[in-house]
């Protein structure tokens, strides 16, 4: 893929989410509070690091509660309009998206069947209904080479 973190990648994730990401050696770590004090999350992006034999993009989110990781991110879809950034990665037609609110939550759906991502969500059952509506943002990236951050505006 060639998809990278660059800065200018960087400062649009930031500006979705109005928050600066701090670079800390070789990664940026973006902290989230939303209104709600319960709402709050840290974000790191290492834009490249060992991963086993290979170098790649890693993606952590922090909560009081949690931590979830996303190796090998491939792309990202931001929504000024939503007001989220939704980090993905594919592999062999299976979608994993991590989902980041300005306001502090999080979602993650993985290993995701590329293909309930169009057509009619109505006929899905409601279990799996969610993460095909969520999901759907990044099928306009799915195509392509990773390149490039895409706005859904």
């Amino acid at each position: 893929m060639n998809f990278q973190f660059d800065l200018s990648t960087i400062k649009q994730i930031g500006a979705i989410l109005g928050v600066e990401g701090k670079l800390y050696g070789n990664y940026y770590r973006f902290e989230l509070k939303g209104s709600d004090t319960s709402r709050q999350l840290a974000i790191e992006i290492h834009p490249s690091i060992p991963i086993g034999n290979e170098e790649g993009s890693l993606v952590s989110v922090f909560t009081a509660t949690s931590h979830l990781q996303m190796q090998h991110c491939s792309g990202i879809v931001v929504s000024e309009m939503l007001g989220e950034v939704t980090f993905v990665v594919e592999h062999a037609g299976k979608l994993s998206g991590l989902i980041i609110e300005k306001e502090g939550g999080c979602s993650m759906y993985t290993n995701v069947d590329r293909s309930i991502l169009s057509g009619d969500f109505t006929k899905l059952g409601p279990e799996v209904m969610m993460s095909s509506i969520a999901l759907s943002l990044t099928e306009m990236i799915l195509p392509e080479e990773f390149d490039r951050p895409i706005s859904s505006e």
